[in-house]
């Protein structure tokens, strides 16, 4: 599952050059899950209550500083924190035992991006 949306960061602590300014980006995020067993519709998981999470997800983070949230006290919002913060959020939104795997890959453009992945 793929959805687009734009926040707003910026990175402390470091010589990031232009990063250290406030600054948006068009990011995609990727949502992956596994699993071993499927429910009694043939299903891993609800592709629906997926959509729905990670959409209100999304919503939250949209057009917002990355910074102001709790999350990303102590911590720079570049997309490895940030594929961590909306794996653990979904993890969290979805349950789920048949899920065994989530990983939320983020784009920050076309070429940056990283992924984390929840066992």
């Amino acid at each position: 599952m793929n959805r687009s949306f734009v926040a707003r960061h910026y990175l402390v602590g470091g010589n990031f050059g232009g990063e250290e300014e406030p600054h948006s980006h068009d990011y995609r995020v990727e949502v992956v899950v596994e699993g071993d067993t499927l429910d009694e519709h043939g299903f891993l998981v609800d592709i629906k209550k997926l959509e729905d999470e990670l959409g209100r997800l999304v919503d939250r983070f949209e057009n917002r500083m990355l910074n102001d949230f709790p999350e990303f006290e102590g911590v720079n919002p570049g997309c490895e924190a940030f594929a961590r913060v909306m794996a653990e959020n979904l993890r969290e939104r979805l349950g789920g035992e048949s899920i065994l795997a989530l990983m939320v890959k983020i784009w920050e453009n076309e070429e940056a991006w990283a992924s984390y992945r929840l066992p």
